[in-house]
């Protein structure tokens, strides 16, 4: 017989299950914050070595997928403004343009927002939020979130 996501309750999930369930959306989130393949991967790990060290118990699928956006935005945050990440040269970095391919055409356009659009647009069209639940994710009000999706709208029109 084979489990489904509705047989598992998600307090008695483990890591490892946790990680499969949420890795790519994880992944997608930091690479949007940090447009490297590789510091990406160490965001997400990091994301992942805290629900370790929390040991936090969700009430369902939902509440552990919020939790784990909302720690990859603060560690992607947190990345972004380390003294070492300011006194970076993009010319250290020759092929990050590479990483992110033009002829995936919507991703690409969407990669070419400001950082606030691109998380909404994310959760908003990829992971299925509606704009309450992303104001609660960002600690933004409702309007703000409605806002930013009109105008990553407007912006990946002209991109296109």
């Amino acid at each position: 017989m084979e489990l489904t996501l509705t047989d598992v309750k998600p307090r008695e999930s483990t890591v490892s299950e946790i990680y499969e369930r949420q890795i790519d959306t994880v992944y997608k989130i930091c690479f949007s914050y940090l447009k490297s393949t590789a510091d990406a991967e160490d965001a997400a790990a990091e994301v992942f070595l805290k629900l370790i060290e929390k040991t936090k118990i969700f009430s369902d699928f939902e509440h552990e997928k919020a939790f784990l956006i909302r720690c990859a935005i603060n560690i992607c945050k947190n990345i972004i403004k380390s003294p070492k990440r300011k006194n970076e040269d993009i010319a250290d970095y020759p092929n990050i343009s590479t990483e992110i391919k033009e002829d995936s055409g919507v991703e690409y356009a969407i990669s070419q927002l400001p950082q606030k659009y691109q998380t909404v647009v994310y959760l908003h069209y990829y992971e299925g939020y509606k704009g309450e639940e992303i104001s609660k994710i960002l600690k933004k009000p409702h309007s703000t979130i409605r806002n930013w999706l009109s105008e990553a709208r407007k912006m990946l029109k002209d991109i296109m």
